[in-house]
C-alpha cells in the first residue's frame, strides 16, 4: 500500500512540474525583491546525511546551483546524473551543486549508495520548503532548482527538470561573471 502512494506521489509530482508548472521566464523573480529570502536561504543550516550541519553560504563566491528533491521524485532522480557530470566539469571553475532533499535521512542515504552523487546532498526541513516557495515555487513541486551567482544574487528559478543544453549555457555565463 505504501509502494503504491508513493508512486502516486512521484507521479503526480511530475506532472505539476512538467505539465501545470512549466517555467516562465517572464516570471522568474527578480534579485531585487527576492534578495532578502536569498541571504535567508543562504544562512540557513542544514544537515548532511552524516549530521554535519552546513550553511550554503559556505560557498560563498562560487556559483551556486540549489536543487531542491526527493528520493521519490523521478524527474529529481532523472536530472541528478547530469547535474554530477556537471559538477565534476566546473567544480575549478567556481561552480557549486548543492541538493537539498525533503525526505527522510535513511532515504536519502540508501539513494547516495546506489547512485554517486558528485554534490553535496543536505537534509531539508519544512522551512526549506517555506524558502524555496518565497523563491517563486508557489506550488511546492519538485524538482525546484535556484542559481546564485558568485556574488550571492539570485540569477535564476526553475520548476520541473533542467535539460542539459538550458543548465550549461546558463552556467558558462554566470561562470564568466
Amino acid at each position: 500500500m505504501l509502494a503504491v502512494i508513493a508512486i502516486a506521489a512521484g507521479s503526480s509530482g511530475y506532472l505539476i512540474s512538467r505539465e501545470r508548472h512549466a517555467p516562465d521566464p517572464s516570471r522568474q523573480p527578480s534579485g531585487t525583491s527576492t534578495q532578502p529570502v536569498v541571504n535567508s536561504l543562504l544562512r540557513t543550516s542544514f544537515a548532511s546525511t552524516e549530521g554535519q550541519w552546513q550553511t550554503l553560504a559556505a560557498w560563498h563566491g562560487k556559483v551556486l546551483v540549489i536543487n531542491f528533491w526527493a528520493t521519490w521524485c523521478p524527474p529529481c532522480r532523472e536530472e541528478m546524473p547530469m547535474f554530477s557530470n556537471l559538477q565534476t566539469k566546473y567544480k575549478d571553475k567556481g561552480l557549486q551543486f548543492v541538493g537539498i532533499s525533503i525526505d527522510s535521512v535513511d532515504k536519502v542515504r540508501e539513494y547516495q549508495s546506489i547512485e554517486k552523487i558528485t554534490y553535496p546532498l543536505l537534509m531539508g526541513s519544512p522551512d526549506a520548503m517555506s524558502l524555496s516557495e518565497a523563491l517563486g515555487n508557489m506550488s511546492q513541486a519538485l524538482p525546484f532548482t535556484v542559481l546564485i551567482t558568485r556574488q550571492g544574487q539570485l540569477d535564476s528559478v526553475k520548476i520541473g527538470r533542467f535539460s542539459e543544453d538550458e543548465l550549461e549555457a546558463r552556467l558558462n555565463a554566470l561562470l564568466k561573471q
